[in-house]
């Protein structure tokens, strides 16, 4: 199977664009001393392209992407995706 994803390209005056699936849910909890990311395929793909677009060349060191538990995670936790200088 092959998926497309479009990723909106990083704008420097605008930072990061996100988009979202219809109907996505993304779930973060924490089992012992795991930390577990879920969700269903909205979500999945929603969170990939997110990765995605701070994975682009344009998008600096620090640039993050901030998921807010209750309101885009189904979670009691915050979320933060973030591009570092490694």
């Amino acid at each position: 199977m092959e998926t497309a994803i479009n990723v909106p390209p990083y704008d420097p005056a605008k930072g990061l664009h996100l988009d979202w699936d219809d109907g996505f849910e993304i779930e973060v909890k924490f089992q012992g001393n795991e930390i577990v990311i879920g969700g269903n395929s909205a979500g999945l793909t929603s969170l990939a392209r997110h990765l995605l677009a701070l994975a682009q060349t344009g998008a600096p060191a620090g640039a993050h992407v901030h998921l807010t538990a209750n309101q885009e995670l189904e979670s009691e936790v915050d979320l933060i995706l973030q591009k570092s200088t490694v």
